[in-house]
C-alpha cells in the first residue's frame, strides 16, 4: 500500500512540476502516471549508483554536499527518463534540474505532511 501511495504522490508531483516549470512538459494525468513509475523505478535501481559515482568521482565533495549531488542525481534521472518515455518532455538540463528542484521541494512538504 505504502509503495502504491508513493507513486501516486510521485506522479502527482510531476504533474505540478510540469504546471509550474516551462520546458517540462507531462501528458495529463495518465502519463503522470506512466512516468512517475519509470522514474521511480530508475531512481530506485539507478539512484544510488549515480550518487556513489559522482561522491567518489568528485573526490569525496559530493558526499559532504550531499543536498546537491541528489539533486543533480534527480535531474539526470528525469533526463533518462524522458528518453525512455513518450510522456515527458524536457527542453534541457537546466529545466531538468528545476524540474527536480521543485519534486524536492513538493517532496519535503509530503514528508512534513505525512510524516
Amino acid at each position: 500500500m505504502h509503495l502504491l501511495i508513493s507513486w501516486l504522490v510521485l506522479s502527482f508531483g510531476l504533474w505540478i512540476t510540469s504546471a509550474l516549470v516551462p520546458g517540462f512538459r507531462v501528458d495529463g494525468i495518465k502519463g503522470a502516471l506512466i512516468v512517475g513509475a519509470v522514474f521511480g523505478v530508475l531512481h530506485f535501481f539507478l539512484g544510488w549508483l549515480l550518487f556513489t559515482v559522482i561522491g567518489i568521482g568528485t573526490l569525496f565533495v559530493g558526499f559532504i554536499f550531499s543536498f546537491i549531488t541528489k539533486w543533480i542525481v534527480s535531474a539526470i534521472v528525469l533526463q533518462i527518463t524522458n528518453k525512455l518515455t513518450d510522456s515527458l518532455s524536457i527542453d534541457s538540463f537546466r529545466i531538468a534540474l528545476a524540474g527536480a528542484a521543485v519534486l524536492a521541494f513538493l517532496s519535503a512538504g509530503q514528508n512534513m505532511l505525512f510524516h
